[in-house]
């Protein structure tokens, strides 16, 4: 399966919990898989409500979002969210523009979550480098 994400977004979410650590490349590759993997699930979850609504298009409420994030404050990139989004999902449905950054916002937390446990990883390891183990040893921990 490929990578919607592109790895740059995400090794800078690593990055800004990493402080004085490095970030291998396989690190921010794990984690864009994991994003990726999240976000399609919770997209049709998404799906589900809309279509119990009668709706074809999935809103930012159908994420669970009250208020939307202004779109400059995210990391990640909008276009391949909305690619993210639609992997799982029937070609019917329509992505809001309020849903795809909602999903980003959603996204982005669960991306900061995830460095901010795999640089504690990381620093239990002694090691400089936040690696791609660390990322899948958080998800080994608590799935």
């Amino acid at each position: 399966m490929s990578v919607e994400l592109p790895f740059a977004p995400v090794d800078a979410i690593i990055r800004q919990n990493a402080g004085e650590l490095r970030v291998s490349a396989g690190a921010a590759e794990a984690l864009a898989r994991r994003i990726q993997d999240h976000g399609a699930e919770l997209a049709i979850d998404a799906a589900e409500r809309a279509t119990a609504d009668g709706r074809k298009t999935l809103m930012a409420a159908d994420f669970g979002v009250q208020q939307v994030v202004d779109r400059d404050d995210l990391y990640l990139p909008i276009a391949p969210i909305d690619r993210i989004a639609r992997l799982r999902i029937d070609d019917r449905y329509r992505v809001a523009m309020d849903a795809r950054i909602a999903l980003a916002d959603i996204l982005e937390d669960y991306a900061n979550n995830v460095a901010g446990a795999a640089v504690k990883l990381a620093h239990h390891a002694d090691r400089r480098t936040v690696q791609a183990e660390d990322i899948e040893t958080y998800f080994s921990l608590f799935e």
